[in-house]
């Protein structure tokens, strides 16, 4: 079989994760690339930084596919004078393409939250706050589900800890420690705007990542509030690349796929504090 363009690449990335789903600030789709370029190896990660190209060079990507866009306001300058500048300028001298799903890729099937939920192991698995669109019903922001077993706050934290990939930074854990946990609602990437979706929903527990004091702090203060785990945010979504990969090698048999196990959350270590 013929060697995919990268036309033909982005239009199954568009099948799965369609543009239009994506916020109105957001900025996704093909970055840098030619679109008549043939495209044999795709390298997936979280991050668009200097670590992952490098990676993607060494191995001989024709294209790199991420979670988070390189920009998300304009510019009016690529030069190599700076970090980004230089990113998209070693890009184009190496002949890689780079291509971003963001929020198109949050709500979907075989998106960002149902790859999360399904690391964690949960079943019968929903969107936590379905959108309208009746085409799509499986498409939502955030996710709810059960666990096969019910468990308490400490353990299910310890859970998530091992569930999701290692890192450097923390899990942060708000409820009571020996509190029952079985409904287990999340959200990929921020997601403190569900906060009140997972109480509604009737969660035991919310995980999602980047959290503020003042959201947790007024939740807590109601009456039986579900409890909130804290993860990093690049672990969270990391989630999805294996899937968002299987999904592309299945589509694309004759492309070779592979996932970055790059750690690319911005945080390098954590001092614990006292009680």
């Amino acid at each position: 079989m013929p060697t995919p363009l990268l036309r033909d690449v982005v239009a199954v990335l568009d099948e799965l994760y369609d543009p239009s789903w994506a916020d109105d600030w957001d900025a996704v789709g093909t970055v840098a690339g030619d679109p008549q370029a043939e495209v044999g190896r795709v390298l997936l990660a979280v991050d668009p930084v200097s670590a992952v190209v490098d990676e993607a060079i060494a191995w001989g990507a024709d294209l790199i596919v991420t979670h988070h866009p390189l920009w998300l306001k304009g510019v009016t300058s690529v030069a190599a004078t700076s970090p980004k500048g230089r990113l998209v300028h070693n890009l184009i001298t190496h002949g890689i393409a780079l291509h971003a799903c963001h929020t198109n890729a949050d709500s979907p099937r075989l998106g960002v939250s149902e790859s999360m939920a399904y690391a964690l192991g949960l079943f019968d698995v929903r969107p936590l706050e379905p959108d309208t669109d009746d085409e799509q019903p499986d498409r939502g922001s955030g996710r709810i589900g059960v666990l096969q077993s019910p468990t308490t706050l400490a353990a299910f934290s310890e859970y998530v800890a091992r569930s999701l990939p290692s890192h450097r930074s923390a899990v942060r854990v708000a409820g009571d420690p020996g509190r029952p946990v079985r409904t287990v609602a999340l959200c990929g990437g921020s997601g403190d705007f569900l906060l009140g979706a997972a109480q509604a929903q009737g969660a035991d527990v919310y995980v999602t990542s980047d959290l503020r004091h003042h959201p947790v702090s007024e939740h807590l203060e109601q009456p039986d509030p579900c409890a909130v785990i804290d993860v990093p945010h690049w672990s969270a979504e990391w989630t999805w690349l294996p899937v968002a990969a299987s999904a592309l090698a299945e589509r694309l048999p004759e492309v070779e796929v592979k996932v970055s196990t790059i750690v690319t959350d911005p945080w390098t270590a954590i001092v614990p504090g006292t009680v």
